[in-house]
């Protein structure tokens, strides 16, 4: 005979503010019903899994219980709760809730004689989560939740094949000190970069060296989004080991340097004139200007359409940010807006459209061509060893060196910072402070143009 029933386990609030649960295993059989204590409770009503009956992985109780110890438990309870059952069928008696509990609490205590049965099968370990399936559920769940853009999730997505060559069956038990160790070391010495270098007299064609070894700013960054992947297993229950969170390795790094353009400089790109050959480099100048004169983003002038221009300003909805944010317009943007409102562009944007990339590669040239050939050095660290490159200035103008441009001359001609805030869409004033300092040494150096006057 076959008892049909059905057996869960529920959790029960208990305590002046309902706070704890206990976990009770409710039996159904014959339209009848028994309930029975399992001793087990928790403080996370969270932490449990209504699905799997079971305590979530890494939960811990104030008492130190764990989830496999409440797990093999409950497990427990189960088994002894069918075996309890089979004992009846044997005898084909359906029994009553008395019944059923002296029987089953006998069999719980050890109490009932026993047919010799099969030994039972070992239980199995749960399975280590494995650590790149977690990583790729990271990437969909924190992606979608947070409206990742394209360029978050590239480099999530090169983070994750780091890790893949870094060793292929990680597991979240390695991330030991001295596997973050030889992590660091992997990136300072062993990973290579394909950097493009432009042919020498080609514009469109590009070669490409090979670096080995990462920079210690770079690595940095690397580090960072490893714990926040880390942080997100630990808190989703699938990451128990908290090495990673103490881990601070030397990396002696400097501040990286803030490339803007003068007001002189800013005026010979401007006046610059342009052969036949160069012609195309026209409407990037306007567009590099607009950023110069906006401090909008390359993202949002790529974005900007013929409808956001509202009379006197701009309205701007940040693709980075998704900020709202108005900015009025003078005579420079006025001017460059006028230039295409009568131009067919696609989905009736107001200004030329180039990629970061291609838009990189012109700025430069467009600097270049109008001799904006200031030496600057940048210093470099690659573990302990430093590195002194000096560059023409050209080479390190891009699209984001506008907005930079921007910020540095509203703040050097006396407009508060909370002001420009506003027209950038910065929320720290922590964002600015490396503006405010170059203006401040602006204002410094610019004294001393008063010695010798009398």
């Amino acid at each position: 005979m076959k008892i049909k029933r059905n057996a869960a386990f529920r959790l029960f609030a208990y305590g002046k503010d309902k706070s704890r649960y206990q976990i009770r295993f409710r039996v159904t059989f014959n339209a009848q019903r028994l309930d029975l204590k399992t001793g087990c409770q928790l403080v996370d009503f969270n932490a449990w899994d209504d699905e799997a009956q079971l305590v979530k992985p890494g939960y811990k109780g104030p008492k130190g219980e764990t989830s496999l110890s409440i797990n093999n438990e409950l497990r427990n309870i189960k088994d002894q709760m069918d075996d309890t059952f089979k004992f009846f069928e044997a005898t084909d008696k359906i029994p009553t809730p008395s019944e059923l509990q002296k029987k089953y609490e006998d069999r719980l205590n050890g109490t009932v004689p026993q047919r010799p049965e099969p030994e039972p099968k070992k239980e199995r370990k749960p399975k280590a989560p494995d650590f790149f399936e977690i990583y790729d559920k990271f990437i969909k769940e924190s992606g979608e939740k947070n409206a990742w853009t394209k360029a978050t999730y590239a480099k999530m997505e090169t983070m994750r094949r780091d890790l893949k060559a870094f060793k292929k069956n990680l597991k979240f038990s390695d991330i030991t000190e001295s596997t973050l160790t030889e992590f660091v070391a992997y990136f300072r010495d062993v990973k290579t970069l394909r950097t493009p270098r432009k042919k020498k007299g080609d514009r469109e064609e590009y070669d490409h060296d090979d670096i080995v070894g990462l920079k210690n700013s770079s690595i940095e960054k690397k580090l960072r989004f490893l714990r926040w992947f880390l942080n997100w297993a630990t808190e989703k229950g699938y990451n128990t080991n908290m090495t990673y969170k103490s881990f601070k390795p030397t990396l002696k790094t400097t501040q990286k340097k803030v490339i803007y353009l003068t007001k002189e400089e800013m005026g010979r790109i401007r006046n610059l004139q342009l052969s036949e050959a160069q012609a195309y480099l026209d409407p990037i100048r306007d567009v590099f200007l607009f950023f110069c004169f906006s401090g909008l983003r390359h993202s949002d002038a790529n974005n900007l359409r013929k409808s956001d221009i509202k009379g006197d300003h701009i309205e701007v909805t940040t693709v980075k940010t998704a900020d709202s944010i108005s900015i009025e317009l003078n005579d420079v943007t006025k001017a460059i807006l006028e230039k295409y409102k009568d131009a067919p562009f696609n989905d009736n944007k107001a200004l030329p459209n180039y990629t970061n990339q291609a838009m990189n590669r012109d700025v430069k040239e467009l600097c270049r061509l109008a001799g904006i050939n200031e030496e600057i050095r940048i210093t470099t660290y690659k573990g302990n060893v430093r590195t002194d490159e000096i560059h023409p200035k050209w080479e390190l103008v891009g699209t984001h060196t506008g907005r930079r441009t921007f910020i540095v001359t509203t703040l050097s001609l006396g407009i508060p910072p909370n002001v420009v805030m506003k027209w950038t869409g910065h929320s720290d004033y922590s964002s600015m402070k490396p503006y405010i300092d170059i203006v401040d040494s602006i204002k410094a150096s610019s004294m001393t143009k008063l010695n010798g006057l009398l």
